[in-house]
């Protein structure tokens, strides 16, 4: 009893520091569903104003890293598009939800976009890019873009929320991107969906870049469907005759 208790004591924290994260070069969609939901809970602070977004642009300038995403309110009728109506702005603590349908891409929010200074990390950002530049012209500053780091530690999903279910085995939920985000006021929902996407770049950063300098993880390389041969019964009895 007294060994039992030594191993459980001195050995088991051994043993546990040397496990190693389990992710996959593919991760499986259908198992996301599964998976604890993860939302932001910091504070989301919508910006209305272009006074405010001077306000909120000192306040983001001043962090250490930033994640980055936008909506746009989905088009349903062939011909119709929209231009980008929020641009989500998150620190670990605190996102800012800028207007761009109110404010335009005004001053604050350029200067916020050609910072070279602070990284402002996101997903697929050269759509992003491409679609902010409808709204005005700027030079892109210091942009990390996710899509590129994960190949090396192997990964090839590209999604954010299999990236992040891969990464930390949580949902993040894809419910609100497909309403209206130029509706005169955001509902609560909206602001938590879109406040989360911003944040989780972040994370997912800053857990690639651990993985890939400790190499504290296992990679599980997902192995290709098999591709089955469908026979007719007329191929069999040719075969046969």
């Amino acid at each position: 009893m007294i060994m039992t208790d030594c191993l459980w004591q001195f050995g088991w924290s051994k043993v546990s520091a040397k496990m190693k994260k389990t992710i996959y070069d593919k991760y499986d969609k259908k198992a996301i569903g599964d998976l604890p939901v993860v939302s932001f809970g910091g504070r989301v602070i919508t910006i209305l104003t272009e006074g405010e977004a001077e306000r909120a642009v000192d306040y983001l300038l001043t962090a250490d890293i930033l994640g980055m995403d936008t909506e746009t309110s989905p088009s349903f009728k062939r011909g119709q598009s929209f231009k980008v109506a929020l641009l989500q702005v998150s620190t670990r603590d605190t996102c800012f939800l800028f207007r761009l349908n109110l404010i335009g891409l005004c001053p604050a929010v350029i200067r916020l976009l050609e910072n070279t200074t602070v990284p402002m990390i996101g997903l697929s950002w050269h759509d992003d890019l491409r679609m902010l530049k409808k709204r005005g012209d700027f030079t892109p500053g210091y942009f990390i873009e996710l899509q590129k780091m994960v190949g090396d530690i192997g990964i090839k999903d590209q999604s954010l929320q299999k990236l992040y279910a891969n990464l930390f085995s949580q949902k993040i939920s894809k419910r609100q991107r497909l309403t209206n985000w130029e509706m005169p006021i955001l509902n609560d929902q909206q602001k938590v969906y879109a406040a989360t996407d911003a944040w989780a770049c972040i994370m997912l950063y800053e857990e690639i870049v651990r993985l890939k300098t400790t190499g504290d993880y296992d990679l599980i390389v997902v192995p290709e469907p098999s591709t089955q041969t469908i026979t007719s019964n007329n191929d069999i009895q040719e075969n046969l005759s």
